[in-house]
């Protein structure tokens, strides 16, 4: 009995069972470890070309860009300037962290920070620091702090999926008393 070889095209010896004996064919064996030796360089080959599809599947997104605050505001927006994402397009290590620092000693009052898509974006369950997550649905987030304390910060961890990976934006909102920041912070993405 004979067969084809996996990577090649000549025809290699096959082990078979006649009348109770095991047969080789002429070679006695030496053929067949070559077809498992082929065979396991063509799989392992394999294996490393889909892992290395893989990799480059996955990316990473640097430098995204976002409109200048209003002067005279105490807060700076926390947003990430690199992040990398698997390839499906969820961002790793948890998601995309979003937050607010206060820039001074003063306390402000019923601090609101939002973030909400503008295009493909979409987020998963947040996480919080320094407040709770006030809403949270696949286009938006809102964390929110009944008292905001001087130095303190305001943020959320959100699990993000880049629907496409090239164009993507949000923008940041922010409501909140004892200041003079405006509502409307400016957006995030490329």
């Amino acid at each position: 009995m004979r067969a084809l070889s996996a990577t090649g095209g000549d025809i290699l010896p096959v082990a078979s069972f006649e009348e109770g004996a095991f047969n080789w064919g002429n070679d006695r064996g030496r053929n067949i470890t070559l077809n498992r030796m082929r065979t396991t360089a063509a799989t392992l080959a394999t294996a490393g070309v889909l892992a290395a599809t893989q990799l480059a599947f996955a990316g990473g997104a640097a430098a995204a860009t976002r409109a200048p605050q209003s002067t005279g505001c105490p807060l700076d927006i926390v947003y990430p300037s690199r992040f990398y994402y698997d390839s499906h397009g969820w961002v790793t290590n948890g998601g995309l962290y979003f937050g607010i620092k206060s820039k001074t000693a003063t306390s402000f009052k019923n601090v609101t920070f939002s973030v909400t898509n503008v295009k493909n974006l979409r987020f998963g369950k947040a996480k919080p620091t320094g407040g709770r997550i006030s809403h949270n649905s696949s286009t938006s987030v809102s964390a929110y702090t009944g008292t905001f304390k001087g130095k303190a910060s305001l943020g959320m961890r959100i699990p993000t999926h880049l629907l496409n990976t090239h164009s993507y934006q949000l923008k940041f909102t922010l409501h909140g008393s004892g200041w003079n920041c405006a509502v409307n912070q400016g957006t995030w993405g490329n």
